[in-house]
């Protein structure tokens, strides 16, 4: 008897990266005919008029505020991450046995920017691992928080309460763009987005299971982290003026949608950080894929008056 196993093409993108299970709600597609929230033009209203008063584009995150994913062997040597101090005294003993023995490869660097993002995935043991200003100091690696993740191929991609480090408990290996997606062409999964005004960290969707959104103000039409949100599905995009890579990520975003998992000073996506390719002496891979095009403009005429934004806990059963 001959086993065929057929992957999903979000499965055949990811190659060597992390990937949850098929069912998980990154990779679900969203039906065409699927009911908007009743909020949805006032949402739309919202992320323009942000959009306008922070910077006026939509930016994509690379070395800095982006993490790099480092896919490691078997025979990566561990090493303990402890958990240094900055959230006023709060350790975490759940997190200290998480950390105990991890992976990280001899030439792993953080990403630039005070959240210093770092994923460790190591394809033997089914585990990832996620850091929030990680550092390495007097020879030893420390973050200020993040998780481990066991069995990664059967999750539904959701950290557990309260541990990843981004604000909505989402990792940020479901939500970025990696570099073979954009060489490939497609992108087969929900894409993470940062947002600068949400609603309070009281509120928030599915699949969120937390928020630092803060409107001290009560301001109306603010958007909860976690929310789902699509590119209107009737827009010809191949019609439209735009970077190859935001054709590629307007096409991803009308099958897939974006899903509001942290907040930032200017509405961004994460695109795959290039010091996993940088520090084992391959070239920066944005370099060819933005083809001299500042990355603050890949998404210059984005049509993101189209949006549609789905009912608050989209998806979930």
């Amino acid at each position: 008897m001959v086993l065929i196993v057929v992957l999903s093409p979000a499965a055949r993108a990811a190659g060597p990266y992390p990937h949850f299970a098929q069912n998980s709600f990154w990779y679900v597609p969203v039906p065409r005919s699927a009911l908007l929230d009743p909020k949805s033009p006032a949402y739309v209203d919202d992320f323009l008029r942000q959009l306008a008063r922070h910077d006026g584009n939509v930016g994509i995150n690379t070395f800095a505020y982006s993490s790099p994913i480092y896919v490691v062997g078997p025979r990566v040597a561990t090493v303990r991450v402890t958990q240094w101090d900055c959230h006023s005294g709060h350790f975490d003993r759940g997190l200290a046995e998480q950390w105990a023995s991890v992976p990280v490869p001899t030439y792993a660097s953080s990403a630039d920017g005070t959240d210093a993002e770092m994923t460790i995935y190591q394809p033997s043991t089914d585990r990832m691992w996620e850091f929030w200003r990680a550092r390495h100091e007097s020879g030893a690696w420390q973050a200020c928080w993040g998780g481990r993740m066991d069995n990664v191929s059967t999750s539904d991609g959701i950290w557990p309460p309260h541990y990843g480090a981004t604000a909505t408990g989402l990792p940020f290996a479901g939500g970025e763009i990696n570099v073979p997606e954009l060489r490939g062409g497609a992108i087969h999964h929900v894409i993470g987005i940062s947002l600068v005004e949400l609603e309070h960290w009281r509120t928030y969707s599915w699949p969120a299971n937390r928020s630092d959104g803060w409107n001290p103000k009560n301001d109306p039409n603010r958007i909860p982290e976690g929310t789902r949100f699509r590119l209107d599905p009737s827009i010809n995009l191949n019609s439209l003026s735009l970077h190859p890579v935001a054709r590629i990520i307007g096409k991803a975003a009308q099958t897939y949608g974006f899903v509001v998992w942290d907040k930032a000073g200017g509405i961004s996506l994460r695109a795959e950080n290039p010091k996993a390719f940088i520090l084992l002496g391959e070239p920066n891979p944005y370099d060819a894929l933005w083809n001299g095009t500042p990355s603050y403009r890949i998404l210059a005429g984005f049509p993101w008056n189209r949006l549609q934004f789905l009912p608050k806990d989209y998806g979930h059963s």
